[in-house]
């Protein structure tokens, strides 16, 4: 072989071994428990029974929290994954690194993991990050910019394993997101719910239910980006309405409860596979009793 040859094919294996190389690196580790890798010094915000909550503090806290929103979103519901995405089993995009991620830890499985989590973008992080997320499908600038006095917490990614959809786990959600807000002076609270299935009609009833529900006061009124805009309002009248809200999802549940506004519009998310609705939740809506609860570690601890 002529140099040339010899030349071709050290460039050709060079080629070939760095391309294994990438894929190596994109093959990810098998989902598993932490295994002792949550930092001791975390402080926990919250603690029922075996479940604790508490502020991811490490990159392979954050990876955990992505790779259980992969597994809910992408294997248990209709969440289309990139080529990306399935190769390292994470739901992981442009945001994270400038969010918080709220973490709720089994620690009776193995040494600790992961199973609830959501995603938390407070006003100065939402600036470097050139805006929230969920500008994207409504006119959240036009909210911000109406109360230039107000600070906003974007919540996001919020997804619990299966076996874990209860009210306890709910409840630590919510108790850490008020140590949050409370911690960074939060005023608002705002974020999308999602309902299964992006056929709006076929989601006609629910929509109608949550559009006659909590309609916002002008001033918290905030419409959909135009070209993705579904109008809840001027839908039927909702006849079954204690069913329909039975079936609502639980964190919605509680953002009706704690004094949430929804509407008017909705958002068909075609690669999560849901229908999104915006909640607009001023923190002085909260009542005094649920103030209480959740200041109060006492009263959760026993529930």
């Amino acid at each position: 072989m002529n140099l040339a040859g010899i030349a071709e094919t050290s460039a050709g294996l060079r080629e070939k071994l760095a391309f294994e190389a990438l894929v190596q690196a994109l093959i990810p580790a098998p989902v598993r428990p932490m295994r002792g890798r949550f930092d001791p010094n975390g402080r926990v915000l919250g603690r029922i029974a075996n479940l604790e909550v508490r502020l991811a503090r490490s990159k392979d806290e954050v990876r955990a929290a992505q790779a259980l929103r992969y597994r809910v979103f992408y294997e248990e519901m209709s969440a289309k994954p990139s080529a990306l995405q399935k190769l390292t089993r994470r739901d992981k995009d442009g945001f994270d690194r400038f969010c918080d991620h709220l973490l709720v830890i089994d620690k009776d499985r193995g040494e600790g993991e992961v199973v609830g989590t959501y995603r938390l973008m407070p006003p100065e992080r939402a600036r470097l990050a050139g805006g929230f997320y969920t500008a994207s499908e409504f006119q959240i600038d036009d909210l911000v910019a109406r109360h230039p006095a107000k600070r906003f917490l974007e919540l996001g990614r919020s997804c619990v394993l299966k076996e874990y959809r209860s009210k306890r786990t709910v409840e630590l959600l919510w108790q850490g997101i008020w140590a949050y807000l409370q911690a960074n002076r939060i005023d608002v609270l705002f974020g999308c719910a999602s309902l299964e299935g992006t056929d709006p009609e076929a989601l006609a009833p629910m929509l109608a239910l949550l559009g006659q529900a909590a309609p916002p006061p002008e001033e918290w009124r905030v419409g959909a980006q135009a070209h993705r805009a579904v109008p809840m309002t001027g839908r039927p009248a909702v006849e079954d309405g204690r069913k329909l809200l039975a079936a609502l999802p639980p964190l919605v549940k509680g953002y009706l409860r704690l004094g949430g506004y929804i509407g008017p519009d909705a958002v068909v998310d075609a690669q999560f596979g849901t229908t999104d609705v915006l909640i607009v939740l001023p923190v002085e809506n909260i009542g005094a009793r649920y103030v209480d609860y959740y200041g109060d570690p006492s009263r959760r601890a026993a529930a």
